[in-house]
C-alpha cells in the first residue's frame, strides 16, 4: 500500500508539474492589438503578448459564458481556469444555459458581484443587453473584461476577443478564392449561429463582404442556437429546400453535426462543410478529411489574456485593452503540422467551474 500511495504521489507531482510547464510555455503568442481600443476603425498592430507571472494576491475573479454546452466554450473555460491557476488567483465560472438566456447571464453576474466579486469577465450573450449591467458594476469600480463574444457597452475596462467580422471575412475569402468571378456558381447554405449575438452579426457581415463578387452564392442566413440538434435540424430543412447547395459553412456546431448527415446522404464530395471558428471536432473533421476548413482564433489563448487583464487591472500595472491572437486558416495543407495544443484544449478536457 505504501508503495502504492508513493507511486500516486509521484505520478500526481509529475502531472502537475507536466501542467505547470505546459502553462508556463503559452506565451510569449503572437497577437494583435487594435488601436484606437475599441473602436469599430481601430488598426490591428501585432504584438507579442506576455501574461504577469504571478498575481501579487488571490484576487476573486467571476468568469460568466453563454453555456458549456460545445467545445469552443469548454476550450474558453480551460483557458480562464488554467491561467487563474497559474497566476494564483480565485475563479467561479458561471453558464447561463443557452443564447436565449439573458435575463439569467444577467442574474448570474450580478450574484457573483454580490458575492465578491473584484474582477467580471464575461462572454456576452447579447452585444446591447448587458450593457446596464456593465455601467452598474462599473460604479462599483469593478473592472468588467469582454471576452470572446463582444459587448458594445464603451464602459467595459478590456477586451480579450479577436474580430469574428475578420473571422467570418477569412472563411468568405477562402471560399471566394476557390471560386473566383467568372467560374461556375456554388451554393452557400450560410448558418452564422444565434440571432442578435454581437459575435454572430460580424461574423455573417465578414463572410458576406468576402464573398461579393465571386461566383459564390449564399442563401438566406438561417439563424439559431449553438446546441447540436438546433444546428443539425436547421441544415436538414436547408439542404432538403434547396438540393443544389454546394456547401454548407456556419458556426463550428454546424460543421460538427453536419458531418454524419453528409455520410447518411452519400454526400460526400457534393457538399463540403466550411466551419468560420475551430473547435476540436473542428479540428478532427478537417485532419480525417469530413470538414474542408476553418479560422483558428486560439479561444484557449483567450481566456488566458482576459484573465490576465483582469489581474494587471486590478493591481494597477500596464495592459493592452484590445487584443487577441493572430487568426489563420487550417485546412488539409496545413492541418497536420499546426500544434493542436496552440488553438485547443487537451483531448478529454471536463470543465472546472472554481479555482481556489
Amino acid at each position: 500500500m505504501r508503495t502504492l500511495s508513493a507511486l500516486m504521489l509521484a505520478a500526481a507531482v509529475s502531472t502537475a508539474a507536466l501542467s505547470q510547464a505546459l502553462a508556463a510555455d503559452w506565451f510569449p503568442y503572437d497577437a494583435a492589438k487594435v488601436e484606437p481600443p475599441f473602436a469599430a476603425d481601430g488598426k490591428s498592430e501585432d504584438v507579442s503578448y506576455v501574461p504577469l507571472e504571478k498575481a501579487s494576491k488571490p484576487w476573486n475573479i467571476c468568469v460568466s459564458f453563454p453555456h458549456m454546452k460545445d467545445a469552443y466554450w469548454l476550450g474558453v473555460g480551460y483557458g480562464v481556469a488554467e491561467e487563474a491557476a497559474r497566476l494564483g488567483v480565485k475563479m467561479n465560472l458561471v453558464e447561463a444555459g443557452g443564447y436565449t438566456e439573458l435575463n439569467k447571464q444577467i442574474s448570474q453576474i450580478e450574484d457573483c458581484v454580490a458575492s465578491g466579486a473584484e474582477a467580471v469577465v464575461i462572454g456576452a450573450i447579447s452585444y446591447d443587453g448587458l450593457n446596464n449591467l456593465v455601467a452598474e458594476i462599473r460604479k462599483k469600480n469593478i473592472p468588467v473584461i469582454d471576452v470572446i463574444n463582444g459587448i458594445s457597452s464603451p464602459e467595459v475596462s478590456a477586451k480579450s476577443l479577436v474580430s469574428f467580422h475578420t473571422m467570418g471575412r477569412s472563411a468568405g475569402e477562402y471560399l471566394a478564392k476557390k471560386h473566383p468571378a467568372g467560374s461556375e456558381e456554388v451554393v452557400v447554405g450560410w448558418f452564422p449561429g444565434p440571432a442578435g449575438a454581437g459575435w454572430v452579426e460580424a461574423a455573417n457581415t465578414g463572410f458576406l463582404e468576402a464573398v461579393k463578387g465571386s461566383a459564390v452564392k449564399v442563401l438566406e442566413p438561417k439563424y439559431g442556437d449553438t446546441g447540436k440538434e438546433v444546428q443539425l435540424k436547421l441544415v436538414e430543412d436547408e439542404l432538403q429546400a434547396n438540393p443544389n447547395i454546394r456547401y454548407v459553412a456556419g458556426t463550428a456546431v454546424t460543421a460538427e453535426a453536419a458531418q454524419g448527415l453528409v455520410r447518411e446522404r452519400g454526400l460526400e464530395g457534393k457538399v463540403d462543410l466550411l466551419a468560420f471558428y475551430m473547435t476540436p471536432g473542428v479540428y478532427e473533421g478537417i485532419k480525417r478529411g469530413f470538414i474542408l476548413a476553418a479560422p483558428a482564433d486560439s479561444m484557449v489563448i483567450q481566456g488566458r489574456i482576459a484573465i490576465d487583464q483582469a489581474v494587471r487591472i486590478l493591481e494597477g500595472k500596464d495592459y493592452v485593452k484590445h487584443v487577441g491572437p493572430k487568426i489563420f486558416v487550417v485546412d488539409p495543407d496545413n492541418v497536420n503540422n499546426v500544434p493542436q495544443t496552440n488553438i485547443l484544449p487537451p483531448d478529454d478536457y471536463k470543465p472546472v467551474f472554481s479555482v481556489n
